[in-house]
């Protein structure tokens, strides 16, 4: 990969749209390019936002998306049972009353049984390289949303974190040009896999060292 071609893998980098080789090509490139590290670092708030727009935008429908050839006769029968309804609404609303009041314990347990599955948290401190992290996880339909919280006070370096799956699978979720303090450091990322089926989660230099590894309560 020419020089010029390594600049423009910072925005591809930021986001973790490159696959794993390419992504540790780049990072060799970082460890030698301040410019490239600076440049990662500042498209961190963009790549959270790029994130926190996917979870507030509801599932994509395509604009040319047809009804099916029954929906026409469907809505139909539907406005006419409405109507039907509408006459003995009157003569039900009494009977409706008392079934409700008999039925709210049970719509109580089944809202509570409904709510959504809560954000998974871990956290912890390698004791023997000093890296602090946190990792969040959510469940989605696609796989999990992933946020990373991330403490490394031994100086800038290239890192990656990898989620490992039950099977064996690995994941290289996000990367990033560690800035070397001891504030957080917060991303944004995401995985195809489902928060049950996570073993772990490391955090990796450019070398492949492990920094920091934990598994999921």
């Amino acid at each position: 990969m020419r020089s010029l071609e390594r600049h423009r893998d910072v925005a591809a980098y930021a986001l973790g749209v490159l696959d794993e080789a390419e992504a540790f090509r780049f990072e060799d490139h970082l460890m030698e390019c301040p410019r490239c590290a600076a440049e990662v670092t500042e498209f961190g708030a963009t790549t959270r936002q790029l994130m926190l727009y996917r979870r507030s935008t509801p599932r994509f429908v395509h604009p040319l998306a047809q009804p099916g050839p029954r929906m026409l006769d469907g809505l139909l029968a539907e406005v006419a049972t409405r109507r039907r309804a509408g006459r003995r609404r009157l003569l039900f609303a009494l009977a409706a009353s008392v079934v409700f009041a008999a039925s709210v314990p049970g719509i109580a347990m089944m809202a509570e049984g409904s709510a959504e599955e809560q954000p998974r948290i871990v956290a912890a401190t390698d004791t023997r390289t000093g890296v602090w992290a946190q990792v969040t996880t959510e469940d989605e339909a696609s796989g999990s949303q992933v946020e990373l919280k991330v403490k490394d006070g031994s100086g800038p370096r290239a890192c990656h974190l990898v989620i490992i799956g039950h099977d064996g699978t690995e994941e290289t979720a996000t990367s990033w040009q560690g800035p070397g303090h001891d504030h957080p450091n917060t991303m944004m990322a995401s995985s195809s896999l489902h928060p049950e089926d996570i073993a772990r989660y490391e955090i990796r230099s450019a070398a492949g060292e492990v920094l920091w590894r934990i598994q999921p309560s």
